[in-house]
């Protein structure tokens, strides 16, 4: 192609020239130019291009090479190939271009990362005294800088923890664990099945075990999913299983219900077993039905241990980011501690799926819903008071790439603690390295002699040998050849592809030693993941390619009751174990491995680097190195000394790694968390038999803090008024700012309707039995319908939300099967607002029985549970629950937030002609826990998952959300919010989830989507919200809307429109779904 000469001159001279003179450091060897190799024969092109071109080499220079050729070389030469060759390097060129921007992208990102954290820190250290920055240098926190440490911290305070189990002695605790996917058994575990039954499952079961053997805790609840599916055994679907305690002869029973449990909650589709990224729409319905059981197993425990009073978990622990964001709703229902362990993370798998360049972010959140996974590790962020992890790689180069934790602004939180000093509400949760344990009543050693030989002779009585090694040696020629032993399933990030080739290339190694490789239990390959049967196809080809034939075992099946069996067999062999994954979060196998007398060869990326240092019993590797892995496994099973010092070393240590060795430092940090629980009283010790309609026992633990609501204009008896400044401007700007905390009326109110505050002192009560106080009758009702239709009312003078509100009302009173049914109004409005508009409708306040006002950061009661008596005394009342308000005061930012708060509005800036501040302070809606601003422009202000990514990176914990159309922003506690004051009322009062009736719109605020979740039954009125706020919830490279809420539930019906007959058309759906 005569256009295209200068190509092929071009591409020529590349192959003459040889590396450019950028490239002159890696070329150190003349000789091996691309030109001496062609004249020797030896020129790979491919591999030349890849390695050579595209990576290295210099344009201005091979430009410079092409002018010398093109002068001496005819314009035909090589055509046909050169031009093929060219459109190669144009397309691979293009690809590293492509990878360089999106590295140069990343980098960017990082560097704002580094810099919100920068800002963080100076926040923080700006009143920090000389001693307390040298601490922040000086502080070893429980995840610091042991590299130069021997052995694992924990084995330093073995004093401190007996000394604190003395202590601790005479408790009796209730331990949850929350493991959600996968199949969860307590007996021949299933591990390798798929992808979501691994080792994560047999640590928590062997966790659960090992925490009801030690003397303090008295139950250990294991929640996980219920699977009732002909595709799985029937044991999956009984709701509760005791598990065994092993051969622990010590161990009594100490109580009807003691011991450990896995409980199976029911949760997403019926008769179907689901894959992990499937049940993220579903974890609210897991956690109603959890916090039903926990409910009744306190009741229970308190009866048998507690006298008398409910016992309440003393921390709920989940494991991996769905049980995660499931552990952060329950534990925040309760008020009890949350503990994490994340076993692989999101933003870490996310990296590495980047950087083999397979697949797109996009494709790489369709397939793994990674980014709803992130979100939920940075809630667990938010919400645990401890982490646990297996190594200090996890925390140090994983963890640390999430917003909720940055090393140097935990260092200086950690100093100002240590000193007594204010860190404005910011806070870092506490990281902890605790390896996993193992069981050792299943372990058997071979008998060898001093040389390192095994005793053939042995015992003539000696059982038979399990059946599970014949099944391996029917594989071998030579079966007395050492055993190379690998066990993982089948997934490309085992890198079990790497260890057949490196076996397969090495002779020696193929003449010494067997490979055995244990990938799961498989029926049929077409039957498998596309993944995991890809990997199995390439190890397959590989075996052929290589002929391995008699030298590698692969059987189908295997039981878990087999395992210590194959450990067993390797080292009778005088075998290694090798476990070369690209990335080992932990490695239990390693350990087990060593506990049977095994040496090991693992990779040195992740948790094998401190197994090894602890251990020491045999070789670290690159895993994308097959000679090295070669190498070292040929080491091991060639050299006989080093073999059994490995050996040797590994069963001397293997001790340290023991449950209760776990189990005893996992209870210590534990106890440093701040033990938090429900502090009221038994609800139960109310009498059953008040009649509802004369209730005169006043609510003890609620104080005397009323709103009363005059329909006559005049104020009450008990309390002066509180005077209401008919001109109050909708926004204030941020400087004028005064407090926060002083409840002002808005400028709707009736005119014939008068609001006070009563702040009564407990010791001045007058008659107990005045309507003021009268006892909730929440927990009395059969059904409950919260009204949570998201409307701004500010155009809505007395229709929209009120004629909504009375259709539902209406609605209920024309079914008269519908029984004993309770009203909530659930709105962003503040308790002044709500007020004012039910007034403004001529509505009756004794319809309702309780409100839960400024987007769930506070819930109030009407005083009397008789309508007539409002109308009669002229006087009702509303009373805070200040439990709720302390209840959600865990981790509140206070002032602290509301500085932050105030200079992130102040930067919100609309372009323009004239530079207009967009967020203004709004302090007539704010209260002590909710920050309210007033946003002018909606278009310009940015999500909810970035300013919570701005607020993170700060230490800062909450919740923030726009409402009335995108023109309010609330910022609330972390435990606080619509659905959750919903399962808080559960937890106070005993009403049902499932009897509740959840009424909203077509769209709403940001927490809309929160409204949608979980068992109770939720009706959406069509027609009724036009704008919501969900565009402002997040950006586009979030996860989506069907990743949280579940579209196709029974429990979710449409409304043609609010009116009686419409509604009731709805119910009737609920109830035949229900049947």
């Amino acid at each position: 192609m005569a256009g295209n000469d200068w190509i092929n001159s071009y591409l020529e001279a590349i192959l003459d020239v040889g590396p450019g003179v950028g490239d002159e450091i890696r070329t150190e060897d003349p000789k091996s130019s691309s030109l001496m190799l062609r004249e020797r024969g030896h020129f790979n092109p491919t591999k030349y291009f890849v390695e050579e071109v595209v990576t290295g080499f210099d344009e201005t220079d091979i430009y410079r090479s092409w002018i010398k050729a093109a002068a001496a070389r005819g314009p035909q030469d090589q055509n046909t190939r050169l031009e093929n060759m060219c459109w190669r390097i144009w397309h691979l060129a293009r690809k590293k271009k492509q990878i360089e921007c999106e590295e140069t992208h990343h980098f960017v990102k990082h560097l704002q990362h580094d810099q919100g954290c920068k800002d963080a820190t100076d926040n923080n250290s700006e009143d920090l005294s000389e001693g307390e920055k040298s601490d922040i240098v000086n502080d070893m926190y429980t995840h610091g800088d042991c590299q130069r440490k021997s052995k694992l911290s924990r084995i330093n305070s073995v004093d401190v923890i007996e000394a604190w189990a003395k202590q601790e002695k005479e408790k009796k605790l209730y331990i949850v664990l929350i493991s959600l996917h996968g199949l969860v058994r307590g007996y021949n575990m299933e591990l390798g099945r798929d992808s979501d039954t691994g080792g994560q499952v047999k640590y928590v079961v062997e966790l659960a075990r090992a925490l009801a053997l030690m003397p303090e805790v008295y139950r250990v609840d294991l929640f996980t999913r219920q699977i009732c599916s002909p595709e799985v055994d029937s044991s999956y679907g009984e709701r509760s299983e005791m598990l065994t305690l092993g051969n622990n002869d010590g161990y009594v029973q100490r109580g009807e219900n003691s011991g450990a449990y896995i409980v199976r909650i029911p949760f997403g589709p019926k008769d179907e077993y689901i894959c992990k990224e499937l049940l993220w729409p579903h974890i609210q319905e897991f956690v109603d039905s959890a916090l039903s059981h926990v409910l009744i197993m306190s009741k229970i425990l308190g009866e048998e241990i507690g006298g008398g009073q409910p016992v309440w978990p003393y921390v709920i622990h989940g494991h991996y980011a769905d049980a995660g964001d499931a552990a952060s709703l329950l534990s925040g229902a309760l008020n009890v501690p949350m503990v994490f362990t994340g076993h692989s993370l999101g933003r870490n798998k996310l990296e590495q799926l980047l950087k083999q360049g397979r697949q797109s972010i996009d494709e790489i959140n369709a397939t793994y819903k990674i980014m709803r996974r992130i979100e939920a590790e940075e809630l667990s962020l938010d919400a645990s008071e401890l982490i646990i992890t297996s190594t200090r790689q996890e925390i140090e180069e994983q963890w640390g790439l999430y917003d909720g934790f940055d090393v140097k602004l935990d260092r200086v939180l950690r100093a100002r603690a240590k000193r007594n000093v204010s860190s404005h509400g910011r806070y870092m949760p506490g990281m902890v390295v605790i390896p996993p344990g193992m069981e050792f009543n299943v372990v058997e050693h071979e008998n060898f002699d001093t040389d390192g030989d095994i005793d053939v002779n042995g015992d003539a009585s000696a059982p038979p040998d399990p059946p599970i090694w014949a099944e391996i040696m029917r594989f071998f020629t030579n079966p007395r050849k050492p055993m190379i032993l690998a066990l993982a399933r089948p997934d490309p990030k085992k890198n079990m592809t790497t260890l057949v080739k490196a076996f397969g290339e090495s002779r020696p190694l193929r003449e010494l030693a067997n490979l055995t490789l244990i990938m799961g239990n498989r029926d049929d390959i077409d039957g498998m993941s596309s993944g995991n049967a890809a990997v199995l196809t390439t190890i397959l080809k590989l075996i052929d390619k290589y002929d391995l034939y008699g030298q590698v075992a692969y059987p189908k099946h295997h039981k878990q009751s087999d395992v210590p069996e194959i450990y067993r067999l390797a080292a009778k062999t005088k075998g290694v174990f090798i476990n070369p994954a690209l990335v080992e979060p932990f490695g239990l196998t390693l350990i087990e491995a060593a506990a049977h007398g095994l040496p090991i060869v693992a990779t040195k990326n992740g948790g094998p680097v401190d197994i090894h240092r602890v251990l020491d019993n045999g070789l670290l590797v690159d895993p994308h190195d097959q000679n090295a892995v070669a190498e070292a496994l040929l080491r091991l099973v060639a050299d006989k000394q080093l073999w059994l010092k490995c050996r040797q070393n590994g069963l001397k240590n293997i001790h340290l790694f023991s449950w209760p060795e776990h189990c005893k430092t996992y209870l210590s940090r534990i106890a440093l968390c701040r033990i938090r629980h429900p502090q009221w009283q038994d609800i139960d010790n109310i009498d059953e038999s008040v009649d509802l309609d004369s209730q005169g026992d006043s609510l003890r633990d609620i104080q005397d803090i009323k709103l009363n609501f005059s329909l006559d204009g005049e104020q009450g008896e008990e309390g002066g008024s509180l005077d209401i400044a008919p001109d109050v401007e909708e926004g204030v700007a941020i400087s004028e700012y005064t407090s926060c905390n002083t409840p002002v009326a808005c400028e709707e109110i009736h005119r014939s309707t008068v609001i006070h505050r009563e702040l009564g002192d407990p010791s001045e009560k007058g008659d107990q039995n005045d309507n003021s106080n009268r006892f909730p009758v929440l927990r009395r009702r059969n059904r409950l319908f919260v009204i949570a239709v998201d409307y701004d009312n500010s155009e809505d003078k007395g229709t929209g939300l009120l004629g909504i509100v009375k259709g539902i009302i209406e609605a209920s009173r024309l079914d008269p099967m519908s029984g004993n049914i309770g009203f909530i109004l659930s709105t962003a409005l503040t308790i002044f607002e709500t007020l004012s508009l039910l007034a403004s409708g001529n509505m009756n306040l004794g319809d309702f029985d309780a409100f839960i006002c400024s987007s769930g950061s506070e819930i109030y009661y009407t005083g009397s549970s008789n309508a007539d008596d409002i109308i009669t005394s002229g006087n009702p009342t509303c009373t805070i629950d200040v439990d709720y308000v302390s209840h959600i005061d865990y981790r509140w930012g206070g002032e602290g937030l509301r500085k932050t708060m105030v200079r992130w509005a102040e930067s919100v800036i609309k372009k323009g002609e004239k530079a207009e501040c967009v967020v203004l302070e709004d302090k007539q809606r704010c209260n002590e826990h909710c920050l309210s601003f007033q946003v002018k422009d909606p278009t310009v202000v940015p999500t909810v998952d970035k300013l919570r990514k701005h607020l993170r990176m700060q230490g800062l914990r909450c919740h923030v959300g726009y409402c009335h159309k995108g023109s309010k922003l609330h910022v609330i506690p972390l435990l606080a919010s619509r659905s959750q004051a919903l399962r808080y009322l559960f937890t106070r009062w005993g009403m049902e989830v499932t009897n509740m009736f959840v009424f909203i719109g077509e769209t709403g605020d940001t927490d809309y989507e929160e409204l949608l979740g979980g068992l109770h039954k939720t009706v959406i009125l069509k027609g009724t919200v036009d704008n919501g706020c969900e565009n402002l919830l997040r950006s586009n490279s979030s996860y989506v809307k069907e990743d949280v809420v579940p579209l196709n539930s029974q429990n979710i019906v449409m409304a043609e429109g609010y009116s009686a007959e419409d509604l009731q058309v709805a119910l009737k759906k609920l109830e035949l779904a229900a049947v």
